[in-house]
């Protein structure tokens, strides 16, 4: 009895949880970004195209994306916003090797006001997988 007693508050406790979500108001929510993220079937697409900024925000550098318009380092956004899109409605895409300097990146552009970010997911590694070429600028 004690055993069934343990498992049946642990099962509700897990529910508890996992209703949790849809109680709590949305702006409570951890998972929501001023950005947004797409695959590279979507960026594919996209390219064909081409109307936005594409920032290649790796470093150190290990090539790029033909089209690329701007290398930053996505630890220096903030400062080259000369270089950036007057125009904060302007869509970019950012992209690096796989994706976490891209996110810090996105995040740090929508936190200076763009409102059209991109992030490119799975950035160059992906775009190679699918038999795209890197290209580079140094010979």
């Amino acid at each position: 009895m004690r055993k069934t007693n343990y498992w049946f508050g642990f099962v509700m406790l897990l529910l508890a949880i996992g209703l949790s979500g849809y109680i709590t108001p949305n702006a409570w929510s951890m998972d929501k970004q001023a950005y947004k993220n797409i695959y590279v079937y979507q960026f594919e697409k996209l390219m064909d195209q081409k109307d936005f900024t594409l920032i290649n925000v790796h470093i150190p550098y290990q090539g790029e994306i033909a089209g690329t318009d701007l290398l930053i380092p996505f630890n220096a956004i903030d400062q080259h916003k000369n270089r950036l899109p007057n125009n904060k409605d302007a869509r970019i895409i950012v992209y690096c090797m796989a994706g976490h300097m891209g996110y810090i990146a996105a995040e740090k552009l929508t936190q200076m006001g763009y409102t059209r970010v991109i992030h490119f997911k799975g950035g160059m590694r992906a775009w190679a997988e699918n038999s795209k070429q890197i290209v580079s600028r140094r010979n």
